[in-house]
């Protein structure tokens, strides 16, 4: 066997894993800033419970997928996962464009849940399977990195163009040329990455779970507090993604203003990620996770008491700070508790839980924006995010291999 662990080693086929993760991250972006537009001009949709549906739907079918990925990666490869993802994707622009009900775009963002689930998982643990255990936090910062900044970059890129060409079709146009590049290259480019997990296993000591699924969620300290982490920044995210477009909107913005802001926030998370992740490498995880949730929850409970298009800048830039520490920390450090053979299903019970978070978060700020008013639901979604930080420096060991 001539294959080796390293960044290095395998740059070649680490980079193209990093590129296709940004086609990956560029059909979430698809959306991040005109969907409450979209919604109450295509379909007279007012309600923000009824216009944060779309991130429940696809939250919770992406948090399933990202369980099923996690299982189905050893016994099927990462690369037919990874191929398989696209296939959901191509159908997405298309349904958003001629849609002639709400329902129809619940359906597209269940299609977009599989297709993140799959794709972004199965990326995610490709690249923890090249690069071996010395540069892990890294490979995770650059792997988020791409994704995050895609998210960016097509959130503003959509929103200038909904602001230029009216909300559709012209923004989904973009959706089509990423579906079809990102299939393309994942089914001619990549290669599995399956072998690499043995070749680490040889050298690995860390214990092995007895029930992979139930300690990532509760029992084991480092996990549990990773993955219920995960869950509260990915239920402010989903927060965040429905309902500063409403604010903004409110505050009479204008589409190309919105994208501005609404992108601040995942661009600052994404390229944030190639100095944190290098760092959770360095640095005390527990104190990169307690710190980034603490600032989340900071920039979260500021966020309803100005409108000033500054200080919304600011605060989105700060947000993104915050989840640039703990975004390639998380991953980081559920690969480094796990054993390499438990690796991707331990991967996936995390990503389940996190992702779980969009379609609470949607959920639960939707009910609190309607029956109490948007204010009150950032407010109480900030709370819970400094709390979550809490748990991190009351429940994690400091080292994360301390405990069987």
């Amino acid at each position: 066997m001539n294959q080796k662990l390293g960044l290095k080693e395998n740059w070649k086929q680490f980079s193209l894993l990093v590129l296709i993760n940004a086609f990956v991250g560029g059909m979430v972006g698809l959306e991040r800033s005109i969907f409450p537009q979209y919604a109450q001009e295509i379909f007279g949709i007012e309600s923000n419970t009824a216009i944060l549906s779309f991130i429940t739907a696809f939250g919770i079918t992406k948090a399933v997928t990202n369980l099923m990925t996690g299982r189905f990666a050893n016994r099927f490869g990462r690369k037919p996962l990874l191929v398989f993802g696209w296939l959901f994707a191509i159908p997405i622009p298309f349904i958003l464009m001629y849609a002639t009900s709400w329902n129809w775009v619940i359906f597209a963002n269940i299609l977009l849940g599989i297709n993140q689930g799959l794709t972004w998982s199965s990326t995610v643990v490709m690249k923890i399977d090249l690069v071996g255990e010395k540069n892990r936090g890294l490979a995770m910062g650059l792997n988020e990195f791409s994704g995050y900044l895609a998210v960016g970059i097509i959130a503003f890129l959509s929103g200038y163009v909904a602001n230029k060409y009216g909300i559709t079709p012209y923004p989904f146009y973009i959706g089509i040329g990423i579906s079809v590049v990102g299939l393309i290259m994942s089914y001619l480019f990549i290669k599995d990455t399956r072998t690499f997990v043995a070749i680490e296993k040889d050298s690995n000591s860390t214990s092995s779970l007895k029930n992979v699924f139930l300690d990532t969620t509760f029992r084991n300290r480092t996990l549990s507090s990773v993955t219920q982490a995960g869950l509260v920044n990915n239920l402010n995210d989903g927060m965040i993604w429905g309902l500063l477009p409403i604010i903004l909107l409110q505050a009479d913005y204008d589409s190309k203003s919105i994208g501005i802001i609404t992108a601040v926030y995942p661009t600052v998370w994404g390229i944030g990620q190639l100095f944190t992740g290098r760092m959770s490498d360095i640095y005390s995880k527990k104190e990169l996770l307690f710190w980034g949730m603490l600032l989340q929850g900071i920039a979260i409970l500021i966020l309803p008491f100005t409108e000033d298009f500054i200080f919304m800048v600011a605060i989105a830039f700060i947000l993104g700070l915050g989840t640039a520490l703990v975004y390639p920390t998380f991953l980081s450090a559920i690969a480094t508790a796990t054993n390499p053979t438990q690796r991707a299903e331990s991967i996936g019970a995390f990503r389940f839980w996190r992702d779980s978070g969009y379609a609470i978060g949607a959920i639960l700020s939707g009910i609190i924006a309607d029956l109490l008013g948007v204010p009150f639901a950032i407010i109480s979604i900030g709370i819970i995010t400094i709390c979550s930080a809490g748990i991190i420096k009351l429940r994690m060991p400091e080292k994360i291999n301390s405990e069987p």
